[in-house]
């Protein structure tokens, strides 16, 4: 099952807590954190300032150093575990003792301070955890105390974990959550064993999509091979090192992540620099299925730039190519930092996936889209163009196809093209009327 305890906010939204008493350490984290990344930024020097922050705000992720002026037993370090606030322990005490506390009381990651790239990792350790609530990992292994112990891991890393307890099951919740980027199989199952269930997977999901981590306790040093021979990326003998396992499975998302910003590179359109159709569809199933898996609405809405066609036989297509460039710009400027999806469909349509918004709120963000538009002019070159835009709002409320969601939210611009053009309609609107 999927944790919902992870909150949606985009990485850039998010709120970081700074635990540390050093001025200099804490001012180079909160600059980095607030200048290069966007996040949100919180200090605090003491236990007393940081029982004040809680009391009124809600954190992402924190950074904690352990010894602190009012604090020198780490007791401000169960109190962040207790709100279900991952934690990254920076400290320039260590040893093997501590280790083993740190991984007892659930932290995230655990850096020391003792190191010329430390603040360099903090900020790294930060960014990667707050990425991994997007990440769906599956672990798959028929021993109920294994399984739990490697979701355990896995939800204090912050990434949506579900687990299936057979080989049949796993490849139920795979076809169900295509978002899941992330496999991690035992070899050893009741109804087919892990090089079976891997090569099963690898006939739906190629390796730049998902990627699959085999995992045993055999004493069999030929079964890594066999593993990655029948198409897995990686494997684990057990009994593991904890943050041996954490590096594999976060190198594996990284190249998912790299192989995707390849193909992202391929997904732009030529004219706007927005993504295009082809993105639109390849990403865009899975940015639905994360958000229903957290039980959060979600809409799609579809943006038709008025009497195009006609612009175009009027004023040339150059004129037409100024205003397409000009919505899209501004497009692209109102909806930076929302999380939200946008594409360039083709010709004068554009499309923008709503996460987080049901229809009612969908509707709403899309009349400011409207609106704004509405006062945009685009220069000529004697003179000045405005522009309208009609637009449909369709919920996804129901389980089916990302074609069909698409279809919704046309049917319903063309309703608002019907209604007179320069205007938003929505389901709820076709409901009431």
């Amino acid at each position: 099952m999927p944790d919902h305890a992870v909150r949606p906010a985009s990485r850039n939204k998010a709120h970081v807590l700074v635990i540390e008493d050093s001025r200099s350490l804490s001012s180079i984290l909160c600059h980095r954190f607030e200048h290069e990344l966007g996040y949100q930024v919180t200090h605090c020097a003491t236990v007393k300032s940081f029982e004040a922050a809680i009391a009124t705000d809600v954190f992402d992720i924190a950074v904690v150093d352990l010894n602190l002026p009012d604090s020198y037993d780490g007791q401000v370090l169960d109190q962040v575990v207790a709100l279900n606030v991952p934690a990254v322990v920076f400290t320039a005490d260590f040893n093997r003792d501590m280790r083993e506390r740190l991984l007892e009381r659930g932290v995230a990651d655990y850096l020391i301070k003792d190191n010329e790239r430390a603040i360099d990792m903090v900020v790294e350790s930060i960014d990667r955890i707050l990425s991994n609530r997007n990440v769906g990992v599956l672990v798959v292994d028929d021993v109920a105390s294994a399984r739990a112990m490697l979701v355990d891991l896995l939800r204090v890393q912050k990434f949506q974990v579900y687990d299936a307890a057979t080989g049949a099951e796993a490849l139920t919740v795979l076809a169900d959550n295509p978002h899941i980027e992330l496999v991690i199989t035992d070899y050893h199952m009741p109804d087919m064993n892990g090089y079976e269930l891997t090569r099963r997977i690898r006939r739906q999901h190629h390796s730049d999509r998902l990627r699959i981590i085999g995992i045993s306790s055999s004493s069999d040093r030929l079964l890594s091979a066999s593993f990655l021979k029948a198409g897995a990326n990686d494997f684990v003998y057990r009994p593991y090192v904890v943050e041996e396992l954490q590096c594999r499975i976060q190198h594996n998302i990284e190249t998912l992540s790299q192989l995707r910003q390849l193909r992202y590179a391929a997904f732009s359109d030529y004219l706007t620099g927005l993504r295009n159709r082809r993105y639109f569809f390849d990403e865009g199933p899975a940015q639905v299925a994360s958000v229903r898996a957290r039980a959060e609405p979600c809409s799609i809405a579809m943006l038709d730039i008025d009497h195009f066609k006609k612009l175009n036989d009027s004023y040339g297509h150059e004129v037409g190519d100024r205003v397409l460039k000009a919505v899209a710009g501004r497009l692209s400027v109102m909806l930076d930092g929302t999380g939200h999806m946008l594409a360039r469909l083709g010709g004068e349509e554009f499309s923008v996936l709503l996460l987080g918004l049901d229809a009612s709120a969908a509707a709403a963000f899309c009349e400011s889209l409207r609106e704004d538009i509405a006062q945009m002019r685009v220069a000529l070159d004697d003179s000045e163009l405005g522009v309208t835009v009609s637009i449909g709002v369709a919920e996804i409320a129901e389980h089916e196809s990302f074609s069909n969601y698409l279809n919704a939210a046309d049917q319903l611009l063309y309703m608002a093209k019907g209604l007179g053009r320069n205007r938003v309609y929505s389901e709820n609107m076709l409901v009431s009327g």
